[in-house]
């Protein structure tokens, strides 16, 4: 893995954001660097919405990398509360500094017990949280905020999340406000297994990262397995793209083709077959009424029109 220099000035062009991406093997188009950008320039956060395994998690690891910055993952789920995502209080030393204080003497002083109870939710007792961590100084410069799959928490943490999405800045009771010196680079996911609230959408800048065509899926394989060879690359999308075409419980994403292609390399295979697809099948499908759908008859079919139109493109392109 290469290392990059901590922390680098943020880029000041799309063109730029383009390079930095990638710098970091991440093969994407001008549109999503130009919102990227666009977040970055501006300090907003970035809602990418999508199907899983599109590459919307990557990009914020991305981003932390080439830029030198630390990233905060921030993975939701349901239930997920403010004690998990932002801060809590360590109760155990809290409870250790009340029994010194008692074997002391000094908790039977008045004085000593308001100091006491000051002490105990001062900042020396509070437990960062990934968001409050996000909002924190940082010698190494403003860090990568990536809270993964927004979908997955309960709607009454989407309204938590509003201040410090627009102002990032949250407030503790016992402590008072605490708010970002620099503002951290925040990539919001959604998986859209629900809607999003708008007023989360609207403190965000927003962009629908879908299925890449083949050329760039090629591409991508290409930079991610550079073991394979170019003419599978195309069988292998080709392939995908034509079982996304059907309806799948669960389609594979970027992320299934690339363990895919690395699956490929490690069974030394040159090209693809009904046999060989079939016998890998579980690396890019994860359900098994799909798994039996798609097996078969099936496999031959979709490979067969696979090889049809690589031929037909091989045949369009050679000169006359």
């Amino acid at each position: 893995m290469t290392l990059f220099p901590s922390p680098v000035p943020l880029p000041a062009s799309v063109a730029d954001t383009l390079a930095l991406l990638d710098q970091g093997d991440y093969v994407a188009d001008e549109a999503l660097a130009t919102v990227l950008f666009l977040a970055m320039r501006l300090g907003r956060p970035l809602l990418l919405e999508g199907e899983a395994g599109v590459g919307k998690t990557e990009i914020a690891k991305v981003l932390a990398k080439t830029l030198g910055r630390r990233l905060i993952r921030l993975q939701c789920y349901e239930g997920l509360d403010q004690a998990q995502a932002l801060y809590d209080w360590n109760y155990a030393r809290q409870m250790l500094e009340i029994r010194l204080a008692e074997a002391s003497g000094e908790a039977g002083e008045a004085g000593a017990r308001e100091r006491l109870s000051e002490d105990l939710f001062s900042e020396r007792f509070l437990l960062r949280r990934p968001l409050l961590d996000a909002i924190s100084p940082d010698p190494a410069g403003a860090p990568v905020l990536l809270i993964d799959e927004i979908d997955r928490a309960d709607e009454p943490f989407e309204a938590f999340l509003l201040e410090l999405l627009a102002d990032f800045q949250v407030t503790i009771p016992e402590i008072g406000t605490i708010r970002a010196e620099t503002p951290p680079i925040v990539i919001v996911t959604s998986n859209r297994t629900r809607e999003i609230h708008d007023a989360l959408k609207r403190r965000c800048l927003y962009r629908w990262i879908d299925y890449p065509d083949a050329a760039r899926e090629v591409a991508i394989i290409r930079r991610k397995t550079p073991a394979v060879a170019e003419a599978m690359a195309a069988q292998i999308v080709g392939f995908v793209q034509r079982m996304r075409a059907q309806d799948l419980f669960k389609a594979p994403g970027v992320a299934e083709t690339l363990d895919w292609a690395n699956a490929l390399v490690q069974l030394d295979a040159v090209d693809l077959d009904p046999g060989l697809i079939d016998g890998s099948m579980g690396v890019l499908l994860k359900y098994q009424d799909d798994i039996a759908r798609m097996t078969g008859a099936e496999t031959a079919r979709l490979l067969a029109e696979t090889r049809a139109d690589m031929a037909a493109r091989s045949h369009e392109t050679r000169p006359a």
